[in-house]
């Protein structure tokens, strides 16, 4: 893979932005810093925060065992996402190609970056049509977005499948691993070495209970981070997200015990359902949600709301027709979730 061929002319030419604190490296030191034009009164958020994340990464890749020019870290794992579509796609010609049904997200980038995005439907059972997806790359297509676990159907994906792509495309396979924390699986980060067009992107949303701070993590070669790096936004990441991720990152302990309640509760769940004569299928899972098949969506979707019980109607996306999308949450949530299914007929 010839990564200059992938960039966008404009890109591979550019002069980064240089911001203060990235000519000046040692933010721990005890200076006067007179050069980025903040408030000098300190309310311990008057300076710039880190622009690349010092600290955090450090932790992350001692963690992950990824090295810190690997990683870069995203406003949300959509501002990483939206970076590789604007490095690598070239607006009103390039395209990408996407799975569904898959994570809603990859199109809106693509129709905001002016790409154009062919849809190769996954499976009756959600995995790679590997030979339908070859036959449709074509010279300007650049990437190729994969979600596992899949978001809404759950699963994880073949992993013989997603390694006949990445040796056979010539462009770059975005893996995203939104969900890799309730899974078996080994995530992708441990192959970044081998393949030098995989990408992988991760979320302190979902297993870290931390949606609120919106960090996006995304592990690449050192070349393509290199290259995200130049065009991501001098202070996408604030003080507070730093912080808070830190936080967690260190105190990993109440993550893990959180998972396994998450994983047990999504067990119980999945066999509870078995006894509702109205789901009409249950999908195996690898996520914190359950992807069910039920008599009539709108129906049952409308009496949950109606008792105050939020899920996520999936029926519009292929394959999964009458599919409700359902949260584990907390044990005493999935107990109201199921005494309510007991009085619906």
């Amino acid at each position: 893979m010839n990564l200059n061929k992938l960039l966008r002319s404009n890109i591979n030419g550019m002069t980064p932005y240089s911001s203060a604190r990235d000519e000046y490296k040692d933010l721990e030191a005890d200076m006067v810093f007179l050069d980025a034009n903040e408030n000098p009164f300190d309310n311990s958020l008057n300076r710039y925060p880190d622009p690349q994340q010092t600290a955090l990464k450090k932790l992350i890749s001692a963690q992950k065992k990824v090295p810190t020019d690997q990683i870069l870290l995203g406003n949300g794992s959509d501002e990483v996402l939206d970076l590789i579509f604007r490095a690598f796609c070239e607006p009103n010609q390039d395209r990408i190609l996407t799975f569904p049904p898959t994570y809603g997200m990859y199109d809106v980038l693509a129709n905001l970056n002016a790409i154009k995005n062919i849809q190769v439907p996954l499976t009756s059972d959600f995995n790679l049509d590997v030979d339908r997806i070859l036959k449709q790359v074509q010279p300007e297509t650049k990437l190729l977005c994969i979600c596992s676990p899949n978001n809404p159907s759950g699963n994880v994906v073949d992993r013989k499948a997603v390694e006949r792509l990445l040796k056979a495309f010539n462009g770059l396979v975005i893996i995203d691993e939104a969900y890799i924390d309730f899974s078996n699986e080994v995530s992708w980060t441990a192959y970044l070495n081998m393949y030098p067009n995989l990408i992988v992107t991760q979320t302190l949303s979902k297993a870290y209970g931390l949606a609120g701070i919106r960090l996006g993590i995304c592990y690449a070669s050192k070349d393509i981070i290199a290259v995200l790096n130049n065009i991501k936004p001098p202070y996408n990441i604030n003080t507070l997200t730093q912080n808070a991720a830190i936080e967690a990152l260190q105190n990993r302990e109440v993550v893990t015990e959180q998972i396994a309640l998450i994983l047990k509760e999504r067990a119980h769940l999945t066999t509870a359902f078995e006894s509702y004569s109205f789901i009409e299928k249950i999908y195996p899972s690898d996520a914190n949600f359950i992807l069910i098949k039920v008599d009539d969506a709108h129906k049952r979707y409308t009496e949950l709301i109606k008792n105050g019980i939020v899920v996520r109607n999936r029926s519009a996306q292929f394959g999964c027709e009458n599919g409700l999308r359902i949260t584990v949450g907390t044990p005493s949530e999935n107990a109201q979730l199921l005494t309510l299914l007991n009085t619906l007929k």
